[in-house]
Protein backbone atom coordinates (compact mmCIF):
# COMPACT_ATOMS: atom_id res chain seq x y z
CA UNK A 1 0.00 0.00 0.00
CA UNK A 2 2.73 2.48 0.97
CA UNK A 3 4.83 1.44 -2.01
CA UNK A 4 1.94 2.14 -4.42
CA UNK A 5 1.38 5.56 -2.84
CA UNK A 6 5.05 6.49 -3.17
CA UNK A 7 5.09 5.17 -6.74
CA UNK A 8 2.02 7.30 -7.64
CA UNK A 9 3.54 10.42 -6.06
CA UNK A 10 6.80 9.80 -7.94
CA UNK A 11 4.95 9.41 -11.26
CA UNK A 12 3.02 12.63 -10.64
CA UNK A 13 6.23 14.54 -9.81
CA UNK A 14 8.03 13.18 -12.89
CA UNK A 15 5.06 14.10 -15.10
CA UNK A 16 4.94 17.58 -13.53
CA UNK A 17 8.63 18.26 -14.17
CA UNK A 18 8.48 16.85 -17.70
CA UNK A 19 5.56 19.15 -18.55
CA UNK A 20 7.34 22.08 -16.91
CA UNK A 21 10.52 21.34 -18.91
CA UNK A 22 8.53 20.96 -22.11
CA UNK A 23 6.65 24.25 -21.63
CA UNK A 24 9.79 26.17 -20.76
CA UNK A 25 12.26 24.86 -23.37
CA UNK A 26 10.48 22.95 -26.13
CA UNK A 27 7.17 24.82 -26.56
CA UNK A 28 8.79 28.18 -27.52
CA UNK A 29 10.62 26.51 -30.42
CA UNK A 30 7.42 24.92 -31.66
CA UNK A 31 5.51 28.21 -31.34
CA UNK A 32 8.25 30.09 -33.22
CA UNK A 33 8.06 27.53 -36.01
CA UNK A 34 4.30 28.01 -36.42
CA UNK A 35 4.55 31.81 -36.17
CA UNK A 36 7.24 31.92 -38.87
CA UNK A 37 5.20 29.58 -41.05
CA UNK A 38 2.14 31.83 -40.65
CA UNK A 39 4.22 34.93 -41.45
CA UNK A 40 5.60 33.33 -44.61
CA UNK A 41 2.11 32.31 -45.66
CA UNK A 42 0.84 35.85 -45.02
CA UNK A 43 3.70 37.37 -47.03
CA UNK A 44 3.01 35.01 -49.91
CA UNK A 45 -0.67 35.89 -50.04
CA UNK A 46 -0.02 39.64 -49.71
CA UNK A 47 2.65 39.56 -52.44
CA UNK A 48 0.09 38.09 -54.85
CA UNK A 49 -1.89 41.32 -54.70
CA UNK A 50 -1.07 43.88 -57.36
CA UNK A 51 -0.85 47.08 -55.31
CA UNK A 52 -1.48 47.96 -51.72
CA UNK A 53 -4.81 49.71 -51.31
CA UNK A 54 -6.30 48.49 -54.60
CA UNK A 55 -9.83 47.20 -54.39
CA UNK A 56 -11.21 44.31 -56.41
CA UNK A 57 -14.98 43.87 -56.61
CA UNK A 58 -16.56 40.71 -57.94
CA UNK A 59 -20.16 40.94 -59.06
CA UNK A 60 -22.63 38.13 -58.63
CA UNK A 61 -24.26 37.64 -62.04
CA UNK A 62 -26.82 35.19 -60.70
CA UNK A 63 -29.84 37.56 -60.67
CA UNK A 64 -28.96 39.52 -63.81
CA UNK A 65 -31.80 39.43 -66.31
CA UNK A 66 -34.22 37.72 -63.94
CA UNK A 67 -35.72 40.71 -62.15
CA UNK A 68 -38.97 38.92 -61.24
CA UNK A 69 -37.16 36.81 -58.66
CA UNK A 70 -36.26 39.95 -56.71
CA UNK A 71 -39.89 40.48 -55.64
CA UNK A 72 -42.86 42.59 -56.62
CA UNK A 73 -43.15 46.36 -56.17
CA UNK A 74 -46.09 47.29 -53.96
CA UNK A 75 -47.34 50.86 -53.96
CA UNK A 76 -48.46 52.12 -50.59
CA UNK A 77 -50.27 55.14 -49.19
CA UNK A 78 -48.97 56.85 -46.09
CA UNK A 79 -51.55 57.12 -43.31
CA UNK A 80 -51.50 60.42 -41.44
CA UNK A 81 -53.08 61.26 -38.08
CA UNK A 82 -55.84 63.26 -39.77
CA UNK A 83 -57.00 60.31 -41.88
CA UNK A 84 -56.74 57.81 -39.02
CA UNK A 85 -58.86 60.00 -36.69
CA UNK A 86 -61.65 60.29 -39.29
CA UNK A 87 -61.86 56.52 -39.71
CA UNK A 88 -62.17 55.85 -36.00
CA UNK A 89 -65.04 58.29 -35.42
CA UNK A 90 -67.10 57.41 -38.47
Amino acid sequence: MLVQLLRTILIILIAYYLIKFFMRYVAPFILRYFVRKAQMQHQNTSSNRSHQGDMHIEYNEQHKGNKSSLGEYVDYEEVTEEKSNNHHHA
